[in-house]
Formats: C-alpha cells, sequence, structure tokens
C-alpha cells in the first residue's frame, strides 16, 4: 500500500501530462489556455505548492523573451530590421531555399558560442525583414531558425547551459578524468547541424504550413507600422547600438540574458525608438503564458518522481545485461520524449546518473551514453514548449502545435540516425 501511495504522485502527473498533450495537439483550447490550466491543475493535484503554480510568470526565460520582443519590435519600427533584411536578401537572393540556408548557418553559428535563446530572439526581427524583402511568408522561415538554434548549441561546452551537466555528473560519480572538453561536443554537433540543415532543405520545408503571403504581410504591416516621417537615420542608428549591446553584453556573459534584455528594451523606449504603447503592443503573450504556465508541469515532471518512474521502467524493460548500442538508444529514445515537455536541464539532470550507472554495469566507458543523453535532451523539436527557440517564433509564425510535430519529428529521427553512427566511433564504448 506504501508503495502504491508512493506511486500516486508520479502517475497523477503523467496522467495529466497526457491530457495536456492530446489538448496542445488538437488545439480544441488554445495552447496559453491549456498551458495555464496545466499550471493550476498541478496545484489542485497537489503536485506543486500555491506559491509554485505563478513562478512562471516572473521566471528569467519569460522576462528575455519580453525584454527581446520590445528590442525586436524597435528594429521594425525604425526601419532597421528591413534594411538589414534587404541587404541579406542581396547577399542570398530571394530564393526560399537559399534564405533558409543562410538563416540557419547564421542561427547555428550564433548558438554554438551564444544562449540559443538570445541568438533566436535577436534574428526574428532581421528574419520577419528578410522575408518582407523576399515577398515570402515569416512560417517558412522561422521554425528553422528555431532548429537551427537548438542545433547550434549541441557544438560546443556553452552552446546550451544544460551541456555541463554531463562533466558535473562524471565528477559525481568520481570520473572527473572522463568529462568533455569545450570543442569536444563539435564531433556530433557539427554532423547533426549540417544533416539537419540538408534534412529541412529537402524533407522538412515541404512539412512547414503554407500560408497566403500577402495576407501576412498585410496583417503585419497594421501590427508594426512604420511611421516615415518620424523614422530618421539616427534612430535606426540608436536602435543598432542598442541591439549589437545587447548581443555583445550576451555573448561576454557581463549580466545576466535577462537583464541585457530589460535594459536594451529600456533603452529603445527612453531613446524614442519606438513608444511605450508600441513596446507594450509588441510582446506576444501567447508566448509568455504558453511558456510561463508549463514551468509547474515540468518541475511537477522531476519532484512527482514521474520521469523517474519513466526512466526505472525503461530500464527494467532493456534487461539485466543490455548492450551499450541497446543502452545508448534506449536513453536516446527516452531523452527526447521527455525533453519535449520538461526542461532540457532536468532530462539531462534525470537521466546522466541512469546513464552512467547502465554504462558501468556493462563495463562500458560511460562517455558515448552521456553524449546520446545530451544530444537527445536538446532536440525538443517537436513541441513549441520543448526549448524557449520554439516558444518564441510560436507567435510571429503563427504555428500550431502540430507543426512542430509535422517538421520536427523527422529532424528528431536524424540527429538519432547520425548520433547512433558517429557517437559510438568518437567516444567508443571499450577504448583501448
Amino acid at each position: 500500500m506504501g508503495f502504491l501511495s508512493a506511486m500516486d504522485p508520479a502517475v497523477t502527473c503523467l496522467l495529466l501530462l497526457l491530457v495536456v498533450a492530446v489538448l496542445f495537439v488538437t488545439e480544441k483550447i488554445p495552447l496559453a489556455v491549456t498551458s495555464m490550466l496545466a499550471a493550476v491543475a498541478c496545484w489542485v493535484l497537489g503536485l506543486v505548492p500555491i506559491n509554485e503554480v505563478f513562478v512562471g510568470l516572473a521566471d528569467s526565460t519569460v522576462v528575455l523573451f519580453g525584454g527581446m520582443f520590445i528590442v525586436g519590435a524597435a528594429m521594425f519600427y525604425t526601419g532597421l530590421a528591413q534594411d538589414i533584411g534587404g541587404y541579406i536578401v542581396k547577399l542570398f537572393g530571394t530564393s526560399e531555399t537559399k534564405l533558409m540556408v543562410g538563416v540557419m548557418v547564421i542561427a547555428a553559428a550564433m548558438s554554438a558560442f551564444l544562449s540559443n535563446t538570445g541568438s533566436t530572439a535577436c534574428l526574428i526581427p532581421v528574419v520577419i525583414g528578410v522575408c518582407k524583402e523576399a515577398h515570402l511568408s515569416p512560417s517558412r522561415i522561422l521554425m528553422p531558425l528555431a532548429f537551427a538554434a537548438g542545433l547550434g548549441g549541441t557544438c560546443t561546452l556553452i552552446g546550451t547551459p544544460p551541456n555541463i551537466i554531463a562533466n558535473v555528473a562524471l565528477k559525481t560519480a568520481g570520473m572527473p578524468e572522463l568529462q568533455f572538453s569545450f570543442f569536444e561536443y563539435a564531433y556530433i554537433g557539427i554532423p547533426i547541424t549540417v544533416c539537419g540543415i540538408l534534412y529541412m532543405l529537402l524533407v522538412g520545408r515541404h512539412l512547414l504550413p503554407k500560408t497566403d503571403v500577402n495576407e501576412e504581410m498585410a496583417a503585419m504591416e497594421v501590427k508594426q507600422e512604420i511611421e516615415a516621417n518620424e523614422t530618421t537615420k539616427s534612430k535606426k542608428i540608436i536602435c543598432g547600438v542598442i541591439m549589437l549591446g545587447v548581443i555583445v553584453t550576451m555573448a561576454t556573459d557581463l549580466v545576466p540574458l535577462e537583464v541585457a534584455a530589460v535594459v536594451g528594451a529600456l533603452l529603445c523606449v527612453i531613446t524614442g525608438c519606438l513608444t511605450e504603447r508600441q513596446a507594450y503592443d509588441s510582446i506576444d503573450w501567447v508566448t509568455i503564458f504558453l511558456f510561463a504556465g508549463m514551468i509547474p508541469m515540468a518541475t511537477a515532471m522531476n519532484t512527482s518522481g514521474a520521469g523517474k518512474l519513466i526512466a526505472t521502467y525503461t530500464v527494467a524493460a532493456m534487461g539485466g545485461n543490455p548492450s551499450p548500442y541497446l543502452i545508448t538508444f534506449v536513453l536516446f529514445l527516452l531523452a527526447v520524449v521527455l525533453t519535449q515537455f520538461m526542461s532540457n536541464t532536468a532530462s539531462k539532470a534525470l537521466l546522466c546518473p541512469v546513464g552512467i550507472a547502465l554504462a558501468s554495469q556493462v563495463g562500458a566507458s560511460p562517455r558515448a551514453v552521456l553524449m546520446a543523453i545530451l544530444i537527445a535532451s536538446s532536440c525538443a523539436f517537436a513541441s513549441p514548449v520543448g526549448t524557449p527557440p520554439n516558444t518564441l517564433v510560436l507567435g510571429p509564425g503563427k504555428y500550431s502545435f502540430m507543426d512542430y510535430v509535422k517538421a520536427g519529428t523527422g529532424l528528431i529521427v536524424v540527429c538519432l540516425i547520425v548520433s547512433v553512427i558517429v557517437i559510438p566511433i568518437v567516444w567508443p564504448f571499450f577504448p583501448k
């Protein structure tokens, strides 16, 4: 009986997650509403205390979103985004394929060394400006942008902060000599980034939503109209300096990302790059509430033991002495599933110790298993809530939940295939 009561919170959390997933997929009610209902349900079901139900609204990532929405809008109101977009169009042409390659390469390169969230936030206004110049629907380029940011983050130790969790797990397990070096991630990060870009060009772009370009651009013109008489060259310069300052500050870690974004947003209003009302109107509240509402759900997955329950049953299903290849494959799949709905930090923190223990059980080096978990946890491509870059493009791209499932699932399969081939070669299970 005690075992059953101990299981109750985990089972309850998994059932709630199932309901939320169904509502996300069907979109019978708006995504943001589903997300906030999930947060309240976590408290009603006793999965999180009342003081954590709306804590997501004060989360640093949500604050970062708000600040960057305003800085991005300032680039539109001053005309700077359109100017940069025009330059990129001249560089890559108006072909959807060439623009997609250009944007994805730029996003991946930036995300290897900067925050993938910050990189996406900085590039969104530029991409929309590019699409306007090339007469393309932003929905054709924004999701590839988010995916590329996620892929690029796998190339270095700092590409995405949770990457360092593997080193922490190895040190905790008494294996500090096996820790990964800064650029070691590139051995797998670069191949999956290249293959990911090729996939989006050859397959993924055919799965992206096709919207009416003229209608979408007309709506955008109304939402972010540029006052020709009020826009001056000096405002473009000021806005450019602010954006550059935000990027450099984020890159050098002088202050936290959210502080850089908020200061940038305040400067945009103070210097007249956009009005206070325009700043308020530029914030995409669907994105804010969608992301904030899922934070208690992610917390509940961790604290209730739901994530651990999934891991335990998965490990048990592999038998007593599984092949290291099977361990790597199964943990990759498990990490991919978990990371669609819980933070990739949490999924890595949960599975890294499991991976080390399983590898040690069969006498294999844990490095290959850990790298598979790290890569899989960054493959949150099939859900708008799996990773902040996906959430950021949801509103501007006018995407539905199923748009992510359609375009992102194939990308996950590509990453799995590349990982299964490359990881054991670079990090052998039984090194000599």
